[in-house]
């Protein structure tokens, strides 16, 4: 009897190689996939930092909140030049205008009872007293142009208007109407008291009260007496004595 040894069967092991290499691979894949991720998030957030964040503002005041009423204010930039020069008032022309200045012991009038005494007035002393005392009733009078009083002169008229009251008549007339119908006079005789004063081209007149000022109808002062130095020393075109009774006046004016 002949024994025939069966065929032994030898297990799968190319099969079971098969499967662990496979499932090998599906690690490695999936490891892969892992670290491809990884490197792609990274590379994402690196990105991310690199870029500007923008934020987009909010307003704290709630979006139904009324307007406000406060006016927009918008500066700018003008093309005018800038001055740099001081700003000076230019005033127009006016014979009897002076500047104010502060009182001192030279802008007050010697006293004319010593003056008529000592022959320094044009007239006698009973003229000149009462041709003072005009004067002085009428001090601090305002100026108006054209005007004679008795509230209010301009400087002619405060001329004519203190000579009739002195009782020293003539007709009434502008300062260069008078200045053609007095006579001139020089020296010591242009400053005794009741001679007339021409200054500002004939425009402006006023009464000589002694060596040092005269008597006149200011528009800016009113009746007042001011000093010849200064302000009207380059002003003066001459010195005249009135005569009484003079001519008609041809105009009315200053």
């Amino acid at each position: 009897m002949s024994f025939s040894p069966s065929p032994t069967k030898s297990p799968p092991i190319d099969r079971q190689k098969g499967d662990i290499h496979l499932t090998e691979i599906k690690k490695i894949f999936a490891v892969s996939l892992f670290a491809a991720g990884l490197a792609l998030g990274s590379s994402a957030a690196v990105n991310a930092q690199g870029r500007d964040r923008i934020v987009k503002p909010t307003s704290s005041q709630p979006i139904n909140a009324p307007q406000s009423s406060k006016p927009t204010v918008v500066t700018t930039t003008s093309s005018r030049p800038i001055l740099t020069n001081d700003v000076r008032v230019v005033r127009n022309a006016d014979p009897a205008w002076e500047p104010k200045i502060e009182r001192t012991a030279s802008t007050s009038a010697a006293n004319i009872g010593t003056m008529a005494a000592a022959g320094r007035t044009a007239y006698g002393a009973t003229a000149s007293i009462r041709l003072d005392n005009a004067i002085k009733s009428r001090y601090g009078k305002p100026y108006r142009y054209g005007s004679t009083g008795p509230n209010t002169y301009d400087c002619s008229g405060f001329v004519w208007s203190a000579f009739q009251e002195a009782g020293i008549n003539f007709t009434r007339a502008s300062a260069r109407s008078l200045w053609a119908q007095s006579v001139p006079v020089y020296g010591d005789e242009r400053f005794k008291f009741g001679t007339l004063v021409f200054l500002n081209g004939l425009g402006h007149m006023g009464i000589v009260a002694d060596e040092n000022g005269f008597y006149h109808a200011s528009s800016s002062k009113g009746i007042t007496y001011s000093p010849f130095k200064g302000y009207w020393e380059s002003r003066i075109v001459g010195f005249r004595k009135l005569v009484p009774e003079a001519n008609a006046a041809i105009d009315l004016g200053r």
